[in-house]
């Protein structure tokens, strides 16, 4: 295998990513109220939901790779929340489609900007090219997998 030592290091690094970020979702000091944080898988269905606007339950479950009676089980917690709700689909559908509401729409970008505020604090000392770099590089390796799995993920 090419580049052993060099994946063996990217693969303790995205270990220790992925770690931060779990700990980052559950920390309450300076985060959002208890009640306002949204949880991991609302947080994302309503960044896809954001991006390419109404999405089936299928249509959700395939973008995702899950089984539709997991994407049913979040999406319900999610209308129950008043996150979200069913609207007729505008093509005609026979489906109806997940939206969000003003209230999803709130806490998402309540949530997204204490994330963005926790983000700046651990690159403080990051120049503006530092910082565009790495974000190339990560949306670089995203595609990569992306493209591997069959599911983009829709950029604007």
């Amino acid at each position: 295998m090419r580049h052993t030592k060099e994946l063996a290091l990217i693969e303790r690094e995205m270990m220790l990513l992925s770690r931060h970020q779990v700990l980052a979702a559950t920390r309450t000091a300076g985060g959002p109220d208890s009640e306002e944080r949204l949880e991991r898988s609302a947080y994302t269905l309503l960044s896809r939901i954001e991006t390419e606007g109404p999405l089936t339950i299928g249509q959700l479950a395939e973008a995702f790779g899950l089984d539709t009676s997991t994407v049913n089980r979040q999406t319900a917690a999610m209308l129950r929340a008043g996150l979200v709700d069913r609207i007729p689909d505008p093509d005609g559908g026979v489906a109806r489609k997940l939206r969000i509401t003003g209230e999803g729409m709130r806490r998402l970008h309540h949530d997204r900007e204490w994330s963005i505020q926790g983000l700046a604090k651990v690159v403080a000392d990051w120049t503006a090219e530092e910082l565009a770099d790495f974000a190339e590089v990560l949306e670089r390796f995203n595609r990569d997998i992306e493209k591997l799995q069959g599911r983009p993920w829709p950029r604007t």
